[in-house]
């Protein structure tokens, strides 16, 4: 059997697939009520949700309730998003690893908006949540 640099089975068995992860071919729509919940249960509002995937993703509310509907998974949602220029800058953690450092251009988009989430439920001034 041959064996790689770190004395792994080489073969046509020990292949690695690229699995994609789970959270791409979710629904947003799945999602959005828990991210509604969360935002709301801390005293924020579902506008100022709204307010904030549309400063990430440039959909608007008819166009976000739109992929809403049509159960948009998150590799879609975020194909077809304009990604705020300043959307670099959320740096942080979400779920103990940083936004910053999420190789997988789709992860971190997606972790751009958890984190986003997070800070809006936690109270942090929109201006500060919005980078502006």
């Amino acid at each position: 059997m041959n064996r790689g640099r770190r004395g792994h089975p080489v073969g046509a068995r020990s292949r690695r697939v690229d699995r994609v992860h789970r959270i791409f071919t979710t629904s947003v729509a799945s999602v959005y009520p828990h991210y509604v919940t969360k935002v709301e249960r801390k005293g924020r509002t579902k506008a100022e949700l709204d307010e904030v995937i549309e400063w990430l993703t440039g959909y608007d509310g008819e166009a976000l309730a739109k992929h809403l509907d049509e159960g948009t998974t998150f590799e879609e949602f975020f194909a077809q998003a304009d990604l705020h220029p300043n959307a670099s800058l959320i740096s942080g953690v979400v779920c103990g690893v940083k936004v910053q450092e999420v190789e997988d251009p789709l992860m971190r988009k997606i972790r751009y908006l958890d984190k986003l989430v997070d800070e809006l439920a936690k109270g942090r001034p929109m201006e500060k949540v919005l980078r502006s």
